[in-house]
């Protein structure tokens, strides 16, 4: 394998309908590029074949713009790193293929990334031509919110990262888009929850906690709770949703909000930590991001959010987690496969 005087990482992600490339050197990102999928949207969802189909025609050209605005070579790359899962098989599939065989025409090494862990490494990224932006300290604790997973983990280091609470069936995001879909919003449905609930009520409406054990959630029931909440009201009006959309959204999204940081709080109060932290696509929610801050000042915390750019998945991050792995030598065999669901 050959060695560069500067550490270059190619990232690749593939996880699900994003497909997104970019470059790393000596720490730093140089381009973060991103294709979306725009077919699901007819759909209601994500669909796992169309999905790794559109992959397969957009990973060549994403990966050509990122290393074109990145301005280097593919002969000056030190490493690919790609995401291994979780995620959709079909869709890992591609990117984990790609990188493989870019890694063999090349002769350098690839690095299997976490697709979790790497949002945890979000906040570690910095660009190259912008100021140094602050980042936490080990240990900090880090909420992981996505359409997939919910997490509460403690970070030790970069790559001690152990999860001491999580949702026991589904996630926060999925919460999120199956109340969009019984709202009637297109896919995705949760930025559009985010948008009508600032103009309403938070208070208007109350929901209850499931009962879970620890630091863990449960999403399953409230999704339940809230179509017989819709189905109730809608047999006294039939115009309720259109009649009260902000204050329903508003209200729905606080409860989860508040659910989540219900358990980081006595995840703070239970490792000491004083700096926290939010990551994965939820991230992106403006209510979310505006708890984090407020429940910041309230209880002295430092708290970080990554930027919008990064929350939803993207190969920066992916680029980052590499570096970091890059930097202990721990690459991926050739026999490598990746795994559509994956232990942290």
């Amino acid at each position: 394998m050959k060695k560069n005087k500067d550490s270059i990482i190619l990232g690749i992600e593939s996880s699900c309908d994003d497909t997104s490339a970019a470059v790393l050197i000596n720490g730093k990102i140089h381009s973060n590029v991103v294709a979306n999928q725009e077919v699901h949207t007819n759909y209601g969802g994500v669909v796992p074949e169309l999905a790794s189909r559109a992959h397969q025609q957009n990973i060549v050209p994403v990966v050509d713009q990122a290393i074109k605005q990145a301005n280097i070579s593919t002969n000056e790359l030190s490493a690919i790193a790609f995401t291994k899962g979780p995620g959709l098989l079909g869709s890992l599939l591609v990117g984990t293929s790609f990188a493989k065989s870019m890694s063999l025409g090349l002769n350098i090494p690839i690095i299997d990334v976490h697709h979790m862990k790497a949002h945890i490494h979000a906040h570690f990224i910095q660009t190259y031509n912008e100021n140094e932006k602050s980042v936490p300290e080990f240990p900090f604790i880090c909420l992981t919110v996505s359409g997939g997973h919910t997490q509460i983990v403690l970070i030790k280091n970069y790559l001690d990262m152990t999860v001491i609470g999580e949702t026991i069936d589904d996630a926060a995001g999925e919460a999120f888009d199956k109340a969009a879909k019984l709202l009637g919003f297109e896919y995705p449905g949760g930025p559009l929850i985010d948008r009508h609930a600032k103009k309403g009520d938070h208070s208007k409406y109350k929901f209850t906690y499931p009962k879970v054990e620890g630091l863990n959630y449960s999403f399953s029931g409230l999704k339940t709770q809230f179509l017989y909440f819709l189905e109730k009201n809608k047999k006294e009006d039939a115009q309720f949703i259109d009649k009260n959309l902000a204050d329903i959204c508003s209200s729905y999204q606080d409860h989860i909000i508040s659910y989540l940081f219900k358990n980081v709080k006595k995840a703070m109060d239970k490792t000491g930590c004083k700096d926290l932290a939010i990551a994965g696509g939820v991230a992106a929610n403006s209510a979310l991001r505006k708890h984090l801050q407020n429940l910041g000042k309230q209880e002295q915390y430092n708290t970080f959010i990554p930027a919008f750019e990064y929350c939803t998945d993207n190969a920066a991050m992916i680029a980052m987690s590499g570096y970091f792995l890059y930097q202990e030598g721990q690459f991926a065999s050739q026999d490598i496969s990746p795994k559509a669901r994956i232990t942290f």
